[in-house]
């Protein structure tokens, strides 16, 4: 079911969005005309590299970098692992410690697990209750073993923001004070377009992105990769993207993820106070309508974009679907995980209550968030909790 005039009110975007039509007519041409492979040496063929060569110089402007530092891969998730195995697999010996945080993305949490399977070290730092990260604490989980440490710029499903600077400056210190070498990650695939992506200001040496979350085509990622940083391909083949990534560059994708982190680079200073009032009115209306509901994750360092609250009493699940019958899309956390009736790590690490945790729902907006929007969302977020705290259970 949908509203009256059958429009969704998505308020989904943290999980994915639609390409936006300045990119699709970019990318289009790619598909048919332009259609060859960047590696030959014919004109079709130029064509295409073209279209490579100019996204990879757009992204580099975005990033503060150079075009030979950017690697496109087939989406955030790979960037992520490129990044983590990549320099696991560049020691001699799978030994060496990793440290990380408890909220990191799965696409992240997943491959360092992986890694510990096969002998490496891991740890994961704890948040406080607002799911932000102590520098300090973070660097003092550093050992002269460790050779990598990721996190997140924002969080995904609370939307803190992390400082990432700091963090990577005291990690850095308290590695060269014990005699090691160690790279900085960051997994900024939800911070495109909301905060600055400038890697030598963010201090990391690889930082990670998706097309799908910026309005641009699912199925393509960034990595950049620091000059210097050497990395162990985890696809080999033809050597593709300087040897860092092999296969037949998807051109046309990365000609739209390309635009659409240009894009979403040069409007993101215009829509900062408008995605801000809409977020204060989300928080105080949820706050005002509903008893005993709560805001989780940080009031002050956060995107605004990225919402999450929790209500006592009821699980996500039936609220989504209360929400859905009545035309509005939204989520209980991660897209990659909503369909798990576990507690979401995120929450559990900020030392939400589990039975809050369940019933947690995450709100994000996007470009084309209105004020009605945000009221439909919130009467109708009122009516389903509501509906579902009278509603008798099988013990009742």
């Amino acid at each position: 079911m949908t509203s009256s005039d059958d429009r969704i009110n998505y308020l989904d975007y943290a999980a994915t969005t639609p390409v936006r039509s300045e990119v699709l007519e970019l990318m289009l041409p790619y598909f048919t005309e332009k259609f060859g492979n960047p590696s030959s040496l014919y004109s079709l063929a130029g064509e295409a590299r073209y279209g490579l060569d100019e996204a990879r110089e757009k992204v580099a402007a975005v990033l503060g970098a150079r075009s030979s530092e950017i690697v496109f891969t087939g989406g955030g998730s790979e960037s992520n692992n490129l990044a983590i195995k990549g320099s696991a697999m560049m020691k001699s010996s799978a030994a060496g410690h990793i440290t990380t945080t408890a909220i990191e993305h799965h696409a992240v949490i997943h491959p360092v697990e992986q890694l510990e399977k096969l002998g490496y070290e891991a740890t994961y730092v704890g948040v406080d209750s607002a799911g932000r990260i102590d520098p300090d604490e973070f660097a003092a989980a550093i050992r002269p073993d460790t050779f990598l440490a990721s996190v997140m710029l924002v969080n995904n499903e609370v939307g803190t923001i992390q400082d990432v600077a700091t963090i990577a400056r005291r990690t850095r210190e308290k590695s060269r004070q014990q005699g090691g070498e160690i790279l900085i990650h960051t997994d900024a695939v939800q911070g495109a377009g909301k905060l600055s992506l400038n890697v030598d200001e963010l201090g990391v040496d690889l930082l990670s992105l998706s097309g799908h979350k910026i309005y641009g085509p699912k199925g393509t990622g960034i990595l950049y990769v620091r000059r210097g940083v050497e990395l162990e391909p985890l696809i080999a083949g033809g050597g593709q993207e300087r040897q860092r990534r092999s296969g037949t560059e998807n051109v046309a994708n990365i000609v739209g993820i390309g635009e659409a982190l240009a894009l979403a680079e040069a409007e993101r200073l215009s829509s900062i106070e408008r995605m801000r009032d809409l977020s204060d009115r989300l928080i105080a209306g949820v706050a005002e309508r509903i008893r005993g509901s709560s805001f989780n994750g940080s009031h002050t360092h956060r995107v605004p974009e990225i919402s999450n609250f929790s209500f006592p009493g009821v699980e996500g699940e039936p609220i989504l679907l209360g929400l859905d019958f009545q035309g509005i899309a939204a989520s209980s956390g991660s897209a990659c995980s909503s369909a798990s009736l576990e507690p979401s790590h995120v929450l559990m690490a900020m030392g939400v209550d589990p039975g809050l945790a369940v019933g947690s729902v995450r709100i994000s907006m996007g470009r084309d968030t209105t004020e009605t929007d945000i009221e439909d969302v919130l009467q109708a977020l009122t009516d389903v909790v509501q509906q579902l705290e009278t509603f008798p259970t099988a013990e009742d």
